[in-house]
């Protein structure tokens, strides 16, 4: 059993885009929607992902918070094209950019399309509490914010949030 250990943060300004290693572009959509996991319907979200020239299906379990199950299966990208026409709400279209910083590689994510001007970054720890230096780019943490969550911006995507919401 695979168990994530990550926390979510929004970013602030560009800085981050010096540090940049890597980028790859990805397109992702669920076979499940928000309303089943938030009425408990169902307890993990089902991904279909494609990310450059590879493809993913991927199940996290609902919990919010920095732990989570996670399991992550390639699969053949003519699959995941197939499976992308079956999913439910809207895609998600990004790139994720692979930032290092002291030791650490934080995924930030820059969204496009219907989220287009969110950008998130996300670290993944080796436990909860397990120490990391923040970099100036880096704003307030969002983890505990489902809304954050890329299975809730296919439902209500960014661009529908209120200029609140956004702030």
């Amino acid at each position: 059993m695979g168990i994530e250990i990550e926390r979510k943060f929004r970013v602030v300004g560009e800085d981050w885009r010096g540090q940049a290693v890597k980028s790859v572009r990805m397109a992702q959509a669920y076979i499940n929607d928000m309303a089943a996991m938030r009425d408990g319907r169902q307890n993990a979200s089902v991904r279909v992902r494609i990310a450059g020239d590879q493809a993913f299906l991927n199940l996290k379990s609902r919990e919010l918070g920095t732990t989570r199950q996670e399991f992550d299966y390639e699969i053949p990208v003519a699959d995941a094209e197939a499976l992308l026409k079956l999913c439910v709400g809207g895609l998600i279209d990004k790139v994720r950019h692979y930032v290092e910083h002291d030791g650490r590689t934080f995924e930030v994510d820059e969204f496009a399309g219907d989220n287009a001007g969110l950008v998130v970054a996300e670290l993944e720890l080796e436990s909860a509490d397990a120490a990391y230096t923040r970099p100036a780019w880096l704003g307030r943490e969002v983890t505990e914010e489902q809304r954050f969550y890329n299975l809730a911006l296919a439902e209500r995507p960014y661009s529908r949030w209120s200029a609140a919401e956004q702030a």
